[in-house]
């Protein structure tokens, strides 16, 4: 069993490489998040974004699992299955939903959009709910999924939950019958793939520095996508994980508010945005973007016992004539030793850079290492150095086949 998760903010191109995986496993897993975060993978030439329904889906033959841990939107679940159908994918049998997943409902989306607006800074919420369907969730008080199947406790518990009751439960009616076939007993169903002997790969959403626990709290999302979170949000044991697989562009991005220390002067982050189409797939934000963070990468590769890692984006970097890496961070000019857990202190600090020449000509749509320019192959070696862990895979374009296996 694998787990491939990000190493930045998110939006690492996780997607393309879970689906470039995907092919040689039985069944691919979400663990964590929901309709907040967004993955695109290319499936015959059409962008396809998806927000709860694993990557693994357009391999025909493999199975997809929404686990206990995601939360999970019946209005965008239906919506993403009904797109998946109109491309011809056939998806009864071959998704499921735990029957402990929460249930991300209309009051949780009100509720995500008041406090968001009451706070003086933004946290920058995609606004889809997430943080209070969570709340919910360890306040004991949520819907899951397998509730579904006696109504007449639903409308219970949501007279605990909700001043207009009755309009809920008709929401939830509304959705039932489509939802009641793909849900059973994931944990179950994961364990009997694990006795046969099945090829399961774990995919995380977000990145470890979105994490509740280790990422840039407050500016969070409310979940766990490092990897610990693969056993809480699936049910399957530590001992079963064979390999953590982290994911990292060759530069760094994030949406929303938060620190980011590496990032880019304005005029140059427009063209690197513009360039690597750094816009969120989920709300179309514009993404802010910096230079690589080897400082911050190698916490996250500690975090989750990263050994392997894949690099993306790199052509995004072709034509800069010299191109930077954070190595660390000072703050009131004295060197820190590992990564800061406070906002107050990340916004104050000063970035450590070391300067690498670029490299001439496109690395775009390269499939073997040799035949990358030097100045990309020193760039890669450097970042492996820094961080401690090997780059074994590397995407030179957003197609399914563009990329090296080192």
């Amino acid at each position: 069993m694998w787990v491939v998760l990000g190493l930045q903010w998110g939006d690492e191109a996780k997607g393309k490489f879970v689906d470039y995986l995907a092919g040689g496993f039985d069944a691919v897993v979400r663990y964590q998040g929901g309709a907040n975060a967004g993955h695109t993978v290319i499936y015959k030439g059409k962008k396809v974004p998806l927000h709860l329904i694993p990557s693994g889906i357009f391999h025909p033959g493999c199975t997809c699992v929404i686990g206990n841990g995601v939360v999970l939107d019946p209005e965008a679940f239906v919506k993403e299955i009904k797109m998946l159908e109109e491309l011809g994918i056939e998806t009864k049998g071959r998704v499921w939903i735990s029957d402990r997943a929460h249930l991300t409902l209309p009051y949780h989306k009100r509720k995500d959009e008041e406090r968001e607006e009451r706070r003086k800074r933004k946290i920058g919420t995609t606004r889809r709910g997430i943080g209070p369907t969570y709340m919910d969730k360890y306040g004991r008080t949520g819907i899951r999924a397998g509730d579904l199947f006696y109504p007449e406790f639903v409308k219970e518990r949501l007279s605990f939950n909700v001043e207009n009751p009755d309009e809920v439960f008709e929401f939830i009616l509304s959705y039932r019958d489509f939802l009641l076939p793909y849900i059973t007993d994931a944990v179950e169903l994961l364990h009997r793939f694990l006795e046969e002997g099945k090829r399961i790969l774990f995919e995380g959403a977000q990145g470890t520095m979105l994490d509740v626990d280790f990422g840039t709290y407050p500016f969070v999302t409310s979940s766990n996508p490092t990897a610990g979170g693969v056993c809480t949000g699936t049910g399957i044991p530590p001992t079963a994980i064979e390999k953590v697989i982290g994911v990292a562009k060759a530069y760094t991005t994030r949406i929303g508010e938060g620190p980011l220390p590496t990032e880019f002067p304005p005029e140059f982050e427009e063209r690197i945005r513009e360039k690597g189409n750094e816009f969120g797939a989920t709300t179309g934000r514009p993404r802010r973007c910096g230079w690589f963070d080897a400082f911050q990468v190698r916490y996250a590769v500690k975090i989750n016992g990263v050994r392997e890692m894949v690099l993306t984006k790199l052509d995004v970097l072709d034509g800069i004539e010299i191109i930077k890496i954070a190595t660390g961070y000072r703050l009131d000019g004295v060197e820190l030793s590992s990564f800061p857990s406070s906002p107050g202190t990340l916004e104050r600090v000063e970035v450590i850079y070391e300067e690498i020449p670029g490299w001439e000509g496109s690395v775009k749509g390269i499939k073997r290492y040799e035949d990358l320019p030097h100045g990309a192959k020193r760039y890669i070696k450097r970042i492996e150095e820094l961080v401690g862990a090997r780059v074994k895979w590397i995407s030179t374009g957003p197609e399914r086949e563009e990329i090296i296996h080192v």
